[in-house]
C-alpha cells in the first residue's frame, strides 16, 4: 500500500490515562522462544508453546486496544532449515490452533478475521485445510484482521508477485510502464495496508526477511523481552515510543 494511506486511529489505552495514538497495523517477530524455554530447563517445544499462547493474548490486547490489523512472523521459509522435531512441534502446534481458534480466542473470536499469508503449498494437507477452513469461518469478522505468516519470506513474497505481474504482461492485459508501487503492492500476499509499528523482541535487531516491501515507512521497536514475556505491558510500552516518533513519510 502506498505512504499516503497511511492511518492511524485514536483511543485511550493504559498510559496514565492520557489519549494515546494506536497504530493501525502492527508487525511482529516474535523471538526468543527457544531461549525462554532453555532458560526454564524445558524443551523446545514448550517454549513455541508459550509462544502461540502468547500470541493469543497479542491479539485480544490489540483488539482491546482498536488496532486494526496484526502481521505475525510465524514461520518462515528458512525456518525449514531447523531439526526435524523442532519443526513438526511446530507444525503440530499450529494445526493444533488452526483446528481450535475459536476456543482459543474465547470472547474475542467473533472480533477476528485470519489471514494466512505465505507459501502454501510445502504445507501438509491437514494444516491447509486448517488455514481454508479459519480463513473461511472468520471473513465477516471486521474488529481486527490477524495476518500469520506461515513459510513466509520477504524476498520470497516479491518473486511470487513479479510471477503473477509477469504473468499479466505475458497475456497482454498489463503494459510495463503502467506498473507502479499500488500494483506490486496488490500482488503480493495480502492486500492489507502497510504496518506502522514493526515490534521484534529478545533484544534482535534485524527484520529477518520480513515484509521486505511493506517495512518501509514502519517504525521499529526492539524489546529484550522474549516473546512468550512480551506483556500487555510491553505492548503499551511499544505504543508509547511510538507515539514519540515523527512520521515524515519523506516529507
Amino acid at each position: 500500500m502506498s505512504t499516503e494511506n497511511q492511518i492511524v486511529q485514536t483511543t485511550e489505552i493504559q498510559n496514565g490515562g492520557a489519549p494515546n495514538l494506536v497504530p493501525r497495523h502492527i508487525a511482529v517477530i516474535p523471538d526468543g522462544n527457544r531461549r525462554w524455554a532453555k532458560k526454564r530447563g524445558l524443551p523446545t517445544v514448550a517454549g513455541h508453546k508459550e509462544g502461540v499462547e502468547n500470541f493469543r493474548r497479542l491479539l485480544a490486547a490489540c483488539a482491546d486496544r482498536g488496532i486494526q490489523y496484526v502481521s505475525f512472523y510465524a514461520f518462515s521459509t528458512e525456518n525449514w532449515k531447523r531439526s526435524e522435531q523442532e519443526v513438526q512441534g511446530l507444525m503440530r502446534l499450529m494445526l493444533q490452533y488452526l483446528r481450535n481458534f475459536d476456543k482459543v480466542m474465547g470472547k474475542h473470536k467473533n472480533k477476528v478475521r485470519f489471514l494466512i499469508a505465505g507459501e502454501r503449498s510445502q504445507l501438509s494437507k491437514e494444516l491447509q485445510e486448517g488455514i481454508d477452513i479459519m480463513e473461511r469461518e472468520t471473513a465477516d469478522n471486521t474488529d481486527l484482521t490477524a495476518v500469520i505468516c506461515i513459510n513466509y519470506g520477504g524476498r520470497d513474497e516479491i518473486v511470487h508477485g513479479v510471477r503473477k505481474l509477469a504473468s499479466q504482461v505475458a497475456a497482454g492485459t498489463l503494459k510495463p510502464e503502467e506498473i507502479t508501487e499500488a500494483h506490486v503492492g496488490a500482488s503480493l500476499y495480502t492486500d492489507i495496508p502497510d504496518p506502522d509499528l514493526l515490534i521484534r523482541t529478545s533484544g534482535e535487531e534485524r527484520i529477518s526477511n520480513f515484509m521486505l516491501w511493506q517495512l518501509a515507512y514502519a517504525e521499529f521497536y526492539f524489546t529484550p523481552a522474549l516473546w512468550p514475556d512480551f506483556s500487555e505491558e510491553e505492548l503499551d510500552k511499544a505504543i508509547d515510543t511510538y507515539n514519540k516518533r515523527q512520521r515524515r513519510f519523506g516529507n
